[in-house]
């Protein structure tokens, strides 16, 4: 969660930790099954055995024989766990959350070296330090960065913050004076993002300073294998052939874009750089308009090239490739994708930013997790069907038919978690004169304007199974000020009422509609959002998608799972009527009570036994099935399953 409270170049600043909570409703039981579920069971396996990456700290303390266990990156996933802790001691004061974290912090404190340097891959294995970029020594270090401010910041505690400093001077020691050989390190990009939360928490520009080398480092160096680069994909998969400013596409590793995207997003909020922002510009049109999917999700493969013949792994392919049973949407380049949104929205304070970071927290992002809170998805694809790609279920493994119950790249769950438990701060803006809804859902929200007076509100909804959206106000200033409304892009007709009158101001769907008056505790603000069923069509350069439609409601994208069809019907049988009608009741039998859809779709039966073969005359028979949405698929037992759906037209 960053702070942009004192950021100079942003319209919307951030709320402060735990000023908002759910009270009800969806991310309401989300935020209480990551409390109780969650984070204790990801704690258990992360403090154990299996994870070992509390265990890889206290071998490199000294405190324990053995070896290390996990990616060179695990203590970056670590980070993300011990983040969501205290996400989730900001809104519960459980203070055994915190007496944990002080003695894993002593611990970490033990592992680190005298002059800094923390990560227990290398010192476990006796590597030289910052020796080959592959071991991702600076990812590590930004989630350390990231989860010792957000620890400060709700704990008011040094001791972690300490460890970060102690690092952080460091890498500022060995890369501020740019050495050659150290220039083009630094491609997983978690540490521009935790330099510059770092600086604002400490105020120290150092950090600034060095977060921009970084940034400015990508694109400076010749193309060529060296020995810090041996063992990992050079060019595009690491940002390394163009530099940031020049940059039209996204290319390379999708965690990798988007994480230097993000943070690149945090330096321009602090220095106000027009050609940073201008290439983010750039960047953020070409994901969102030519290389996203409906769920919000990006990295279209797992292997392929970039646009310049570079060799890539879990990332972008060309403009409007869009494979569907071979899309890759790595879980961490999603949440990804939104965290560059939300920073986007605090620069821009334009809500289409809003509308991608609530597109994927439905959707691309909580599929990674299943119902009971305890497996875990690192790839997403948007088809999966029985015979064409035969995934083995283990803890190795990133593409699986089923969620795993631990992944030894272990870097998409945590991030997933710590999302969850941070979300009800993204709910929230301050304006210069008032507060911006972004999200919605039952929560409560007692936070300070810009001008330092209190402001209390309640937000009651049923949102996203229902639109009707009802918003209190229990406490505000006497002077005028501003309430902006989300009125999200998929939102035709919303109607806006205050105190139950027609509130006087255009509701465009995709813009904030500005509410400004003299407020008054107990007046109410009512939002209705149409939430019928609307079939989506593809853009026409998109062959995978052609003369085939997805299903949305609101925000959520609904999928097409084979325990929903009869026996012997596969989802490749499956064909929607363009004028299909459907039916929405809430399924207590389906994970506990969800929306779901039914509507009469067209059986075709088709014989497969040749790769081609004449068209011939298909029979056609007319049944009723049910969708889920597709954030639930995948809990019911191994299924194929599908998000586009091929169309009869009517």
């Amino acid at each position: 969660m960053i702070d942009t409270s004192n950021s100079p170049h942003v319209k919307l600043k951030s709320i402060g930790i735990g000023e908002c909570q759910w009270t009800e409703g969806f991310w309401a039981e989300k935020f209480r099954q990551c409390e109780q579920v969650m984070v204790p069971y990801m704690g258990s396996l992360l403090k154990g055995d299996i994870g070992h990456g509390y265990n890889n700290f206290k071998i490199a303390a000294g405190l324990q024989e053995g070896q290390h266990h996990g990616f060179a990156w695990h203590d970056g996933d670590f980070f993300k766990w011990m983040e969501a802790c205290v996400y989730v001691y900001a809104i519960n004061q459980d203070q055994a959350i915190v007496d944990e974290l002080n003695e894993i912090i002593q611990v970490i404190a033990k592992a680190q070296e005298d002059d800094g340097y923390l990560h227990t891959n290398i010192q476990i294995d006796g590597i030289a330090h910052f020796s080959n970029r592959k071991y991702h020594e600076m990812y590590n270090c930004g989630h350390l960065y990231t989860a010792a401010c957000v620890h400060h910041r709700v704990t008011g505690a040094t001791n972690f913050l300490n460890i970060a400093i102690k690092n952080a001077d460091l890498l500022y020691k060995l890369f501020q004076p740019q050495p050659k050989e150290l220039c083009r390190f630094g491609f997983n990009q978690s540490q521009i993002m935790g330099l510059t939360e770092l600086y604002r928490t400490t105020r120290d520009k150092r950090y600034l300073e060095l977060a921009e080398i970084f940034i400015n480092n990508r694109g400076k160096s010749d193309v060529v294998e060296d020995p810090s680069t041996e063992g990992y994909p050079i060019g595009d998969m690491v940002q390394e052939r163009v530099p940031l400013r020049e940059e039209t596409e996204a290319v390379g590793h999708a965690v990798l874009a988007m994480y230097y995207y993000a943070g690149a997003a945090d330096v321009y909020a602090e220095t106000g750089e027009q050609a940073l922002i201008d290439a983010l510009d750039r960047l953020w049109d070409n994901v969102a308009n030519q290389k996203m999917y409906v769920t919000g999700a990006v990295g279209q493969a797992h292997f392929g090239a970039s646009t310049r013949r570079d060799k890539i792994e879990e990332g972008f392919l060309d403009a409007y490739l869009m494979p569907n049973a071979t899309a890759y949407n790595e879980t961490c380049a999603n949440i990804a994708n939104a965290m560059f949104n939300y920073r986007l929205l605090g620069i821009k304070g334009d809500s289409k930013y809003a509308d991608i970071m609530e597109l994927v927290a439905y959707n691309s992002a909580l599929v990674g997790i299943s119902a009971d809170g305890k497996h875990y998805f690192y790839a997403n694809p948007l088809r999966y069907n029985d015979g064409q790609r035969e995934y083995q279920d283990n803890r190795d493994c990133t593409e699986s038919a089923n969620r795993e119950s631990y992944i030894e790249c272990f870097c998409c769950p945590p991030n997933l978690v710590r999302t969850i438990a941070k979300l009800s701060g993204w709910a929230y803006s301050l304006t210069d004169n008032g507060v911006a809804v972004n999200l919605y859902g039952g929560n409560r929200l007692a936070t300070e304007l810009t001008d330092g007076s209190a402001i209390e509100l309640r937000q009651e909804s049923d949102y996203p199974w229902d639109g009707e959206i009802k918003i209190t106000l229990d406490a505000c200033k006497n002077d005028p000020f501003e309430i902006w409304m989300r009125i999200p892009d998929w939102a035709v007709n919303a109607t806006l009422r205050v105190n139950g009158v027609d509130a006087g101001v255009a509701t465009h769907p995709g813009q904030f509609a500005i509410l400004e008056r003299a407020w008054k505790a107990g007046d109410t603000i009512e939002l209705s959002l149409p939430m019928d069923a609307t079939l989506m069509k593809g853009h026409p350069l998109i062959e995978e998608t052609r003369n085939q439609t997805a299903i949305k409601v609101g925000p959520l994208v609904y999928c097409l799972e084979s325990p929903d069809l009869p026996e012997g019907v596969r989802t490749l049988d499956v064909y929607v009527p363009s004028d299909i009608q459907f039916e929405k009741q809430n399924d207590p039998d389906v994970l506990s009570g969800i929306t779901t859809l039914t509507g009469n779709v067209q059986i075709k039966s088709d014989e497969r036994s040749n790769m081609y073969g004449p068209l011939g005359s298909p029979q056609w028979k007319s049944m009723p099935v049910r969708f889920v949405p597709y954030y639930a698929w995948s809990n019911r037992g191994t299924a194929e399953m599908t998000v586009w759906l091929p169309i009869v037209w009517k």
